[in-house]
């Protein structure tokens, strides 16, 4: 059974292998990915963000960011699947728990930077209703998706 869990830095390791993995796969890794997992207790939670890890048997097979972003706006990001765990709903899972904790915060958006490769991602976004807008002040080079979700 999967368990959504708030990040603790004991799962640091497993929480940078897992997205460098989909990243590399994909050719998406930039300096600001290699910061942000060198260091998700500055990039992410130190600015009041969050980041939620999906556990089975121990072991870390998902995660989810939501990175503050000020105003009310949330980014998410860093979400990821072990590969041998996908098509079990732990995205599901995560986007849930990350949506549920931004309306708990009281975020009026929520926003995320893609890549278009990531056709099965970006499935998923639309499904809970995020809407394509244009890419601009995007930190990231790859980025050629930009998406929202008003709250």
């Amino acid at each position: 059974m999967t368990e959504i869990i708030e990040y603790t830095a004991q799962y640091h390791p497993s929480f940078k292998q897992l997205n460098l993995q989909w990243l590399e796969q994909y050719h998406l890794l930039e300096t600001h990915d290699v910061e942000v997992l060198d260091e998700p207790e500055k990039y992410i939670l130190a600015g009041g963000g969050l980041i939620y890890l999906a556990l089975e048997n121990g072991q870390v097979v998902g995660s989810a960011a939501l990175i503050h972003m000020g105003g009310g706006e949330f980014e998410l990001a860093k979400m990821a699947v072990a590969p041998a765990y996908r098509g079990r709903g732990i995205s599901r899972a995560l986007m849930d728990k990350c949506l549920s904790q931004a309306g708990t915060l009281q975020a009026k958006k929520v926003i995320l930077y893609s890549n278009s490769q990531l056709k099965a991602a970006i499935a998923l976004y639309e499904k809970y209703g995020f809407k394509h807008v244009p890419v601009i002040d995007s930190p990231f080079v790859t980025a050629d998706v930009k998406m929202e979700l008003s709250l």
